[in-house]
């Protein structure tokens, strides 16, 4: 009870989350590896390993506890799995699509051009 006490008058940064992101993780590591790497820190609900070529080495690790997952990335960043150093973030959605947002505002620019017959200034 103590331990939640203290815990209300904790303010974390406005980053920290849930959610976190790992990176750099070996291709042949299995969920229940994560799940002993991982669940040292604080009840976990899900894990989300990469299986894709595009995803491979990375993974999703989502706490019951918002203090579990700062507890987990304050500790396991740089933590060797492997000969592997992990990367730990907080999963940030704002970012995650930023890059497929900047890549349809910039086709929906070029239709528009295209549509009203402008060139680019410096460009013929």
């Amino acid at each position: 009870m103590a331990m939640n006490k203290n815990r209300l008058n904790v303010r974390l940064p406005p980053e920290v989350n849930r959610v976190l992101y790992v990176r750099n993780l070996p291709y042949k590591i299995t969920a229940e590896e994560m799940y002993d790497i991982f669940g040292k820190y604080g009840a976990i609900r899900q894990i989300r390993v990469g299986n894709t070529t595009e995803t491979r080495g990375t993974a999703f690790v989502i706490y019951e506890d918002i203090f579990d997952a700062k507890n987990a990335c304050d500790h396991l960043s740089g933590f060797n799995v492997c000969n592997r150093y992990l990367v730990v973030l907080y999963y940030q959605a704002n970012k995650a699509f930023e890059k497929i947002n900047t890549a349809k505002k910039e086709d929906d620019l070029i239709k528009l051009k295209e549509k009203y017959d402008l060139k680019t200034p410096g460009r013929n």
